[in-house]
C-alpha cells in the first residue's frame, strides 16, 4: 500500500469519523466521566477489527485498541474530554449556551480523538497489506487530559514503555509541528474543616473553614513574589462553605495547581504551598485534609520525529476553504481581540515572525491556510499536558492542525462553536493523514526510528519521575 492508498482509507471513511467527532462534541463529558464517549470508541474499534482492552490503568474510561503483530509498535494518542461552563450552540457567531451551565469542547478533543482514530485505522489497513509480523498499531483512548491526567496515571503503570514511538495531534489555529517543552503541573485539593456557629450571637464559638482557605490564598499571593519566572500557581475555591454570611462556615475547599519546568521543581513548589496550607489551618484553628488530584510531566522534544512529521506535513494536501467558510471564519474572528501572530515559531524566531506576518496580513487573516515554517526549539511553554508523561517513556511527537480561526482563545466558546463545522473537520482529516503517513515511514525506515530512540535515550538519562503520588487514584472533579 502506497501513501496515496493510505490516505484514501481516511477519505473513504470520512463520514464515520465526522459522525464520531460530532457525537463526542454533543456528549461533551468532563474529565474521567467520559462514559458515552469511551463506549462509542470501544464499539467502533471492535467493529473496525481492533483488539480492545478496557479500563486500563484502573481508569474506567481509559482503553486501547491494538492491531497487528511484531515491531515497530506505534502508539496513536486520542483524547475526548470536554470543559465545564462552555456549553455553546454550534456554528454560532454569538455566545449562546446550548445547555444552561453545561459543558463544551473548548479544546477540540472531539476532533482530536476522531482524527487520531482515523490515523490508526489507516495504519491498520496498511499493516493488513504488509502481513503478519510487520508491525503493530495501538490506539490509546486517553481520558482526563483537562483534569485528571489520564496519561500520567497510565504512565505510572508503565503502559507506554512497550511502544517504539507515539504520535498525536491537537486542534489549533495554525498548521505546525509542535516543538519545545512545557511546564510540569500538579493539582492538590485542600479541605478545611471548622466549627459552625451563629456569626453574630456566638462568633467566639465558631472556627471558620473559609477563613482557612482565605488565609491560605493570602499566603500564596505573597509566595508569588518569591518563585521562579517560569513557575505558576493557580487556584479555584470549590466550596465556600455555604450561602449565609450569618453562619461561621464549617467547611471550605480550594483546588490548587502549581507548575514548574520539571516534576522535581513542581514538587518543591508544592511543598511550599503545602506549608502555607498547614499554617492557614493553624491560624484559623481548623483541620486540614490534603488530597492529591493529578500531575503531569514536562515534554521531551524529539527533533528526529519532528522532522519526520514536517516532511509528511509538506506532502499532505492542505485544506481549501469555500467562500462560505471564509465568511464564517472572518465574522467569528471579530468576536475576540487579536493577540499577536499565530504559531510557536513566530514567538521565538524573528525570521519566522516576518514570514508569518506577511502570510497572515500581520495576524488579521481569519484562517491560517498554510504550513508554518519548520522550527525546532527547547523553548518552554507555560502550559501543561499529560502527553509529557508519554514522552518520558517513548519517543513522542505531535502536530497542530487548523480547526479554529486565527488567534482564537483557548478553552473558548468560539472553539466550541466551530467544532462541528466543515472547517474543523477538514483540519481533523489533514492531521490524520500526516500522522498515518509519518507512521508508515517509521515502519518502513528503521534507521529513522533508531535515530529517534537514540535522541530520546540521550534526553531521558535521568529516567521518568512520575508526578502522580503512589497512593493517588484517578479523581473526577465535577
Amino acid at each position: 500500500m502506497d501513501k496515496n492508498e493510505l490516505l484514501k482509507v481516511i477519505e473513504d471513511k470520512k463520514d464515520l469519523f465526522i459522525d464520531i467527532s460530532d457525537k463526542i462534541w454533543e456528549y461533551a463529558e468532563l474529565s474521567l466521566l467520559e462514559f458515552k464517549s469511551a463506549n462509542l470508541y470501544i464499539e467502533k474499534l471492535k467493529e473496525l477489527g481492533f483488539e480492545v482492552e478496557e479500563e486500563i490503568a484502573g481508569i474506567k474510561t481509559a482503553f486501547k485498541g491494538t492491531y497487528g503483530s511484531g515491531r515497530p509498535v506505534i502508539g496513536i494518542l486520542g483524547e475526548f474530554d470536554a470543559l465545564s461552563g462552555l456549553s455553546q450552540e454550534p456554528e454560532s457567531l454569538v455566545k449562546k449556551e446550548l445547555v444552561k451551565g453545561g459543558t463544551g469542547h473548548g479544546c477540540g478533543h472531539n476532533l482530536l480523538g476522531a482524527g487520531a482514530l482515523a490515523a490508526a485505522v489507516a495504519i491498520k489497513e496498511y499493516l493488513a497489506t504488509k502481513g503478519e509480523g510487520s508491525g503493530t498499531v495501538v490506539f490509546y483512548g486517553c481520558p482526563g487530559e483537562e483534569g485528571g491526567a489520564g496519561k500520567a496515571f497510565m504512565a505510572r503503570e508503565g503502559l507506554f514503555y512497550d511502544l517504539d514511538a507515539a504520535l498525536t495531534w491537537h486542534p489549533s489555529c495554525s498548521n505546525e509541528v509542535v516543538t519545545g517543552t512545557n511546564n510540569s503541573s500538579i493539582q492538590v485539593e485542600y479541605s478545611f474543616k471548622g466549627i459552625a456557629s451563629h456569626a453574630a450571637g456566638a462568633p467566639h464559638m465558631g472556627r471558620s473553614a473559609l477563613d482557612g482557605v482565605e488565609l491560605m490564598n493570602i499566603g500564596v499571593q505573597f509566595l508569588r513574589e518569591h518563585i521562579k519566572d517560569y513557575e505558576r500557581v493557580h487556584y479555584a475555591i470549590i466550596d465556600a462553605g455555604g450561602n449565609s454570611p450569618n453562619v461561621v462556615q464549617p467547611t471550605a475547599k480550594v483546588l490548587y495547581m502549581v507548575r514548574s519546568n520539571t516534576v522535581l521543581e513542581a514538587k518543591k513548589l508544592l511543598e511550599r504551598v503545602d506549608t502555607i496550607a498547614q499554617a492557614a489551618a493553624m491560624m484559623s484553628e481548623t483541620t486540614l485534609t490534603r488530597r492529591f488530584i493529578d500531575g503531569t510531566s514536562n515534554t521531551v522534544a524529539n527533533k528526529t520525529l519532528e522532522e519526520l512529521l514536517y516532511k509528511n506535513f509538506e506532502e499532505v494536501e492542505l485544506p481549501e476553504y469555500t467562500l462560505e467558510e471564509w465568511a464564517f471564519a472572518t465574522e467569528l474572528k471579530r468576536t475576540y481581540p487579536m493577540d499577536g501572530l499565530p504559531g510557536f515559531g513566530a514567538k521565538h524566531d524573528p525570521e519566522i515572525s516576518m514570514i508569518v506576518s506577511e502570510k497572515t496580513n500581520n495576524g488579521e487573516r481569519a484562517l491560517n491556510d498554510f504550513l508554518m515554517p519548520k522550527f525546532h526549539s527547547q523553548a518552554q511553554s507555560m502550559g501543561s499536558t499529560d502527553v509529557g508523561d508519554v514522552s518520558w517513556q517513548t519517543p513522542t511527537a505531535q502536530i497542530n492542525a487548523v480547526t479554529w480561526t486565527s488567534g482564537s482563545p483557548g478553552h473558548s466558546w468560539q472553539n466550541v462553536s466551530i467544532g462541528k463545522t466543515s472547517i474543523a473537520h477538514k483540519g481533523m482529516f489533514m492531521a490524520a493523514k500526516v500522522l498515518a503517513s509519518a507512521a508508515v515511514d517509521l515502519y518502513e525506515n528503521p534507521d529513522i526510528l533508531e535515530k529517534a530512540k537514540e535522541e530520546w535515550k540521550s534526553k531521558t538519562k535521568g529516567g521518568y519521575i512520575c508526578p502522580i503520588e503512589p497512593d493517588a487514584v484517578p479523581t473526577a472533579i465535577e
